[in-house]
């Protein structure tokens, strides 16, 4: 008689997915915080290009790990180009010269409205998202919450209109991304990470051209916002989207968008605390509304199956790496998700990902979300 032994082989365990949606959570929550050190030392779009860099680095390294390749074909490229340019090179650079006249706490709290541009314009340009009534309160009472941030009753006193209205047009600029990536670059049969690495390099290159074009090289580099860009880049807009892909993978978009509504409270305290900036009782009580409406706009019918729950488009997850800080940008699916920031497996968002960046191959039936962002 034989006796047959069977071992198992121990797998290591990942971290907690708590941990991660923690640590995403901070890092994107301090973004606006190193957009602000950064500009002390170097021009906005000096700040972009640096961040572009070095995210664009991690993300090559992790192609290189896994083997992938950059998508081939020019109309893809095409199509990477202008979802880098509304992704990425566009609402970093609007957020990096928004911090120049307002307050890292403002630009973290403009940030979260992108649901809410997301939300009105998905009723104008995708018709298959048809808005419930608690949606469309959402974005109402959203909209409500940005009036109380910025103080209309006192007629926006003290307030930098123009820092503001830059701040919230990046905002804008991310769910005009998803759209579009979510109609063309749906279904090419690229992974997400491949994507998501082509976008960043192709946002790169953009800014390369056109920082000299409006800026001097600079004749000093002051180490603490070298740093600052140096975190940005490598932290919030490459780790954070690796991040986000597995936490989408592993937990699902509706938790893993999550870490949108965390975002601006990271950014406030890390404002308030470590840069000295002030706060009044109209910035966190607005800011309350303003998340409170952007996620009712994220509701979802309850009758609707698991599939549907589960349907997210490549282009979505692609979006994701936009995500500020960052921004944003969210996903769904195991295997076709945004994870933060968003590193794609077939293309995906968020936020913006970002991803804010998370991954299979998805139906164009779902909206496009916003998990994080900068």
């Amino acid at each position: 008689m034989t006796t047959v032994t069977t071992s198992r082989a121990r797998t290591p365990r990942a971290l907690d997915w708590r941990l991660r949606f923690a640590v995403l959570s901070l890092i994107w929550g301090f973004s606006f915080l190193l957009i602000k050190v950064g500009t002390d030392g170097y021009a906005p779009f000096q700040v972009t290009l640096g961040r572009l860099f070095f995210g664009t680095a991690v993300l090559a390294a992790a192609m290189a790990v896994k083997r992938e390749r950059l998508p081939r074909g020019a109309r893809t490229w095409g199509h990477l180009f202008v979802a880098a340019l509304l992704l990425n090179a566009l609402p970093f650079s609007l957020f990096a010269y928004s911090e120049l006249t307002i307050p890292s706490t403002l630009a973290g709290i403009c940030n979260a409205t992108s649901p809410l541009w997301g939300m009105a314009l998905s009723l104008v340009a995708l018709s298959e998202d048809r808005p419930s009534r608690v949606r469309v309160a959402g974005l109402g009472i959203g909209f409500l919450g940005v009036l109380t941030v910025l103080g209309a009753w006192q007629g926006f006193d003290g307030l930098d209109a123009r820092g503001t209205a830059m701040a919230l047009l990046a905002s804008l600029s991310y769910p005009i991304g998803w759209i579009y990536v979510r109609r063309t670059l749906a279904g090419t049969g690229h992974s997400h990470l491949s994507l998501t690495g082509a976008q960043l390099l192709v946002a790169t290159v953009q800014l390369a051209f056109v920082t000299p074009l409006f800026t001097a090289f600079p004749t000093r580099f002051p180490l603490a916002p070298l740093l600052a860009v140096a975190a940005l880049g490598a932290l919030g807009t490459g780790l954070a989207v690796l991040i986000q892909y597995g936490l989408v993978a592993e937990v699902g978009p509706t938790t893993g968008q999550m870490v949108t509504y965390f975002i601006p409270v990271i950014a406030t305290a890390a404002g308030v605390t470590l840069l000295g900036e002030t706060l009044t009782w109209s910035t966190p009580v607005g800011a309350a509304i303003v998340l409170a409406g952007a996620a009712l706009t994220q509701a979802r019918p309850r009758r609707r199956g698991r599939e549907d729950r589960a349907r997210v488009t490549e282009a979505e997850q692609v979006g994701a790496t936009a995500t500020e800080p960052t921004e944003a940008t969210v996903v769904e699916t195991p295997s076709t998700t945004t994870p933060k920031d968003r590193t794609p497996q077939a293309p995906p968002a968020p936020p913006c990902t970002p991803n804010q960046n998370q991954n299979p191959n998805p139906s164009a039936t779902a909206s496009p979300r916003p998990l994080s962002k900068l």
